[in-house]
């Protein structure tokens, strides 16, 4: 929902970033794996009820998410890059819930929902910019993507504050993830009623 609107502010300083990095020679699917491999470690972090280490190396994972972007914008985007990307994003995505589930049994069932509800959204995302694709539709309202993407209420700004929410209050997870679990519930269904619009039902 915010993504779009967030591009114009971020975008600036993290192109800036990119340029430089980039004439270093650091690679963008270096910076991709470096971002999951910090999103893993957050979720390590998490289980072990280190919430503050947690939310640092989330918000280090998101910053070098950004990054790796604004490094292909300065050198060359690939197909492969987007691949990684996306694969890469819903490693972040899962280790997070995983990592409060091993924290607290009580966290397992809202955790599984909420990896559920994960699932689905990125399903009807995944879908629905293979479609995209196939009939000639674009967009650039999320930046220059290798792929279609669809907006929806439960996006990438919106995790991510969620998650920064779980670890400021760890003992609210479980009421947190219901909630969130929701809202990607009711994006999966705007998204099939776009879809519906925009392809044929």
């Amino acid at each position: 929902m915010f993504d779009a609107k967030l591009r114009p502010i971020i975008d600036p300083p993290l192109n800036y970033c990119g340029r430089i990095m980039a004439n270093t020679g650091i690679s963008a699917n270096q910076i991709t794996i470096a971002g999951a491999v910090f999103g893993v470690a957050s979720g390590f972090a998490i289980a072990n009820e280190n919430y503050v280490l947690g939310l640092g190396l989330i918000l280090l994972s998101r910053i070098f998410d950004g990054l790796d972007g604004a490094i292909a914008r300065a050198t060359k985007n690939t197909d492969f890059g987007g691949y990684l990307d996306i694969l890469c994003d819903f490693v972040f995505y899962l280790a997070v819930p995983i990592g409060f589930a091993f924290a607290n049994s009580a966290n397992i069932l809202p955790a599984l929902l909420l990896i559920a509800s994960f699932t689905l959204t990125g399903i009807s995302f995944l879908a629905f910019a293979t479609l995209a694709a196939k009939n000639g539709i674009e967009t650039e309202a999320h930046g220059t993507k290798s792929f279609f993407y669809n907006t929806g209420i439960a996006e990438g700004a919106e995790t991510i504050l969620v998650f920064v929410v779980m670890c400021l209050v760890p003992d609210r997870f479980a009421l947190i993830a219901y909630v969130y679990a929701v809202v990607c519930i009711v994006t999966v269904i705007q998204r099939t009623m776009i879809a519906k619009r925009e392809f044929g039902g």
